[in-house]
């Protein structure tokens, strides 16, 4: 109980962060998976011939309030490989096409489906995989752990090589402290800018 008044303790009651957020996420998840699903069904394709093995890579994730769910994503990656940090993966052996859609990010596109389901939002912190204890204890203790972890957020499109992870938190915190339906508009419009700067770090 204590965790879910935490936000209004620290006086977030606000309508877009209670309820327009929700509303939005579902609306444009939905309206965005119907749009994109031709995009979809070709990396599909195209992932299973030439790498075949699983079409998703699903991996365990800390969301809302520390709970933890299973983050979906089109696979890049060599079967059986570990769960690493985006830093780490760069040291791989990718096919073109794990190159391709880690490139564009399109691998991020099955997240649609966990922001149609509430576990995940368009816009907030990305969610830490379990390992990052850092990360989650900083998150902790300036508020955005109490927010849905985004499929965009202020510390991707702010991140330069080599940010720390005190950095990133950091933008995470800024961010839960100033939510609203206009700063995750320009962050999501921010992020379509920063896809197309080579190379992106996330």
């Amino acid at each position: 109980m204590l965790k879910l008044l935490k936000p209004f303790l620290k006086g977030k009651f606000k309508l877009y962060f209670y309820f327009g957020k929700k509303l939005f996420d579902f609306t444009f998840s939905f309206f965005s998976l119907i749009v994109l699903l031709p995009v979809l069904l070709v990396i599909f394709i195209f992932i299973k011939l030439v790498d075949p093995g699983p079409i998703l890579f699903k991996q365990e994730r800390i969301g809302l309030n520390g709970d933890t769910f299973v983050m979906y994503k089109f696979r890049s990656m060599p079967v059986g490989t570990k769960n690493m940090t985006s830093e780490q993966i760069g040291r791989l052996n990718l096919t073109w096409m794990g190159k391709f859609i880690r490139r564009t990010n399109i691998d991020e596109l099955p997240q649609l489906f966990n922001i149609l389901k509430g576990e995940m939002s368009i816009v907030g912190p990305r969610p830490a995989l379990l390992s990052q204890k850092s990360l989650i204890e900083y998150r902790h203790q300036n508020g955005s752990f109490f927010c849905r972890p985004g499929l965009t957020g202020l510390a991707q499109i702010s991140s330069y090589d080599g940010m720390g992870v005190f950095e990133k938190a950091k933008l995470d915190g800024k961010y839960y402290n100033s939510i609203s339906f206009k700063s995750d508009m320009l962050i999501i419009f921010k992020t379509f800018l920063y896809i197309l700067k080579p190379p992106p770090v996330y």
